[in-house]
């Protein structure tokens, strides 16, 4: 009797683990299982998911980092709350603070990262649904992602509005003001108020294009890259709560967001994992080392090295334009 249920307890084990393994939409819970399953056809709509960790390889802080972050180096105002900066009635009361952050959030000669270039190759296959971003210093343009392929969550400096009069201005007209760490001001006759770059304030709700996006998007998506985020600001964290069940989930970054508040937090090294890979490190290399897999190495660099030529002749250009 002992050896009959001995016996079926062992099947049924046998059966739930072969069920499981059969749920799993990757061969294996690593950048090789991401690689292979990319290369089987079967994510025809990624989604990436990125924050400020693909622009630091381009000089561009991140908000965290100790000494270096944004955070760290707004000391001589005396805030409360260094977050203060993007909130939007502190803005409008005092707007210097977040004018000298503006400068470190744009540098005029930044060039894409590898990360970014990436995505562009993702794009240029045929296989990026969509890019959201919490990045505000404009290199997904850069690149040349095209704008409909992108969601600026947080909004970018590529337009910005007068508080007063909302007259709409593009970024070349507040570009010098935000290099020379100055208040950019509206041209309207008997305006003269302060213009606030189109990034979302603490306060303000995030783009029409992220919520109408998030709907539709994930409807379709078959595999999420997240990249250069920690994932601790709401409500871009809870993105990867829109990737339905089976649908693998790959972070790249230098340390494991624990997605407290996400309702379908990343499994990576629970034992009923089935779906999330975790590659620790910059965003860069572990693009390189997808690319790798993916026999795509060649065509990323070669896609890199074309833009970066590029930017330099119109750095070049713009330079003597403005001496």
């Amino acid at each position: 009797m002992f050896k009959k249920m001995s016996f079926s307890m062992d099947k049924m084990k046998e059966a739930l683990d072969s069920s499981a393994v059969s749920d799993c939409p990757l061969q294996s819970l690593d950048l090789e299982g991401i690689a292979k399953y990319i290369k089987s056809g079967k994510a025809k709509n990624i989604i990436t998911a990125v924050g400020a960790g693909i622009s630091t390889a381009a000089g561009i802080p991140d908000f965290r980092s100790p000494g270096t972050g944004l955070y760290s180096n707004l000391d001589e105002y005396g805030l409360d709350d260094p977050m203060d900066v993007f909130d939007l009635e502190f803005f409008e009361d005092n707007p210097a603070p977040f004018f000298k952050v503006a400068k470190s959030l744009y540098h005029p000669n930044a060039k894409p990262t590898l990360a970014h270039y990436f995505i562009k190759l993702l794009n240029d296959k045929g296989l990026l649904l969509r890019d959201y971003t919490q990045n505000v210093d404009m290199l997904e343009r850069i690149c040349g992602i095209p704008e409909e392929k992108l969601v600026e969550a947080h909004g970018s400096y590529n337009t910005g509005r007068c508080l007063k009069c909302r007259k709409k201005y593009p970024f070349e007209y507040f570009k010098k003001p935000i290099l020379e760490q100055s208040i950019p001001t509206c041209s309207k006759e008997n305006c003269d108020g302060v213009i606030k770059p189109d990034i979302v304030f603490f306060g303000e709700d995030l783009p029409k294009k992220y919520h109408r996006g998030v709907r539709k998007d994930f409807q379709k998506c078959d595999l999420l890259i997240i990249m250069g985020t920690s994932l601790k600001v709401a409500p871009f964290n809870h993105v990867i709560d829109f990737a339905s069940g089976k649908i693998p989930r790959l972070l790249i970054n230098r340390e494991l967001s624990e997605n407290v508040h996400a309702s379908k937090p990343l499994k990576w090294g629970m034992k009923d994992n089935l779906r999330d890979v975790f590659c620790q490190g910059d965003a860069d290399d572990g693009c390189l080392r997808l690319a790798e897999l993916l026999d795509w190495k060649n065509d990323l660099l070669l896609l890199q090295e074309t833009r970066n030529k590029e930017l330099d002749k119109i750095f070049v250009k713009e330079s003597k334009m403005s001496g």
